[in-house]
């Protein structure tokens, strides 16, 4: 396994407007795009795209507001939403790689994913998804004691006090205690990891699509979206997620929609960059069986 180096291009869209930055590797076999999860990026994907790259040929983007893309003022210019970001991938998919892809999503990337499935079934011939989020603090979904927390959330609006609160996370020291939440294994949590985390939060607008995100309380559940997917669909979950539980995450397995539930034992939220010996073979195993041989073209 090697790192995301030379083999990857990272290149340009514009759309409506504004740069979105992504990375391809591969030329031949379905075509497959990765999306990361919140306040990640295509690095997050280092360590798999060229596993993946040996059979398919792998896209990963930086969704607006994330990464390199560009970070438009919330609510003025763009909104921060998984329909808007829906309809970024679907628009990706149609203009730059030209064909139904496979999504492999993390975290929040997976509701990107199957929101963009559900609005446009023809575009996306299956979904991976990896430690989905649960959306707990979503205002269908919270319980008693999490009341408190969007009054936290509308005081984090107030834009000093919010910059304030995202400085202090937005630290190497912070950012390494956060990410060892999500980590088990803490030799994954590397100085390299924290700079690619750390380098999109300094850029202009990303205090502003930090706060617009963590005040979105609306939206698609996971479980709204998941009776609506046509398309196979298979779900990776590390049994050690701090963060989004897998005895919630257990009950996605009874969609229909759903083709395999794959527990990771000892794994925590970001398996892919965790522990990617692992992840990428299943990866490869499963998308080569929903790809048919006519997928095997080269890149237009």
């Amino acid at each position: 396994m090697v790192t995301l180096s030379h083999q990857t291009d990272e290149r340009i869209w514009h759309w409506q407007g504004h740069a979105i930055a992504y990375r391809q590797a591969g030329e031949r076999g379905i075509p497959v795009l990765l999306i990361h999860g919140f306040g990640a990026g295509t690095f997050h994907w280092r360590k798999n795209i060229p596993d993946l790259a040996q059979q398919f040929r792998v896209y990963a983007i930086d969704l607006m507001g994330f990464g390199r893309s560009a970070k438009p003022q919330p609510g003025l210019e763009w909104d921060y939403t998984f329909p808007t970001w829906g309809q970024q991938i679907r628009a990706f998919c149609q203009e730059v790689i030209g064909a139904p892809a496979v999504l492999v999503g993390n975290s929040i990337g997976c509701v990107v994913a199957m929101q963009a499935a559900v609005d446009e079934p023809t575009w996306v011939r299956g979904l991976a998804l990896l430690n989905c989020s649960l959306r707990l603090l979503h205002d269908r979904k919270r319980v008693w004691y999490q009341q408190g927390a969007p009054y936290f959330q509308k005081l984090l609006q107030y834009t000093p006090l919010g910059a304030w609160f995202f400085r202090q996370i937005a630290q190497p020291k912070s950012l390494k205690k956060i990410l060892l939440q999500a980590y088990p294994r803490a030799e994954a949590v590397t100085d390299e990891l924290i700079q690619f985390l750390l380098e999109p939060a300094q850029q202009p607008g990303a205090v502003e699509v930090f706060l617009a995100f963590t005040g979105y309380f609306q939206g698609p559940l996971p479980e709204d979206l998941f009776p609506q997917l046509t398309c196979p669909t298979i779900v990776l979950w590390g049994t050690a997620d701090a963060w989004e539980p897998i005895a919630l995450g257990r009950a996605f397995a009874d969609y229909p929609a759903v083709e395999q539930f794959i527990e990771l034992e000892g794994l925590g939220h970001c398996p892919q960059d965790e522990a990617p010996e692992v992840v990428n073979p299943i990866l490869q195993t499963w998308i080569s069986q929903i790809a048919l041989p006519q997928d095997q073209y080269q890149e237009q």
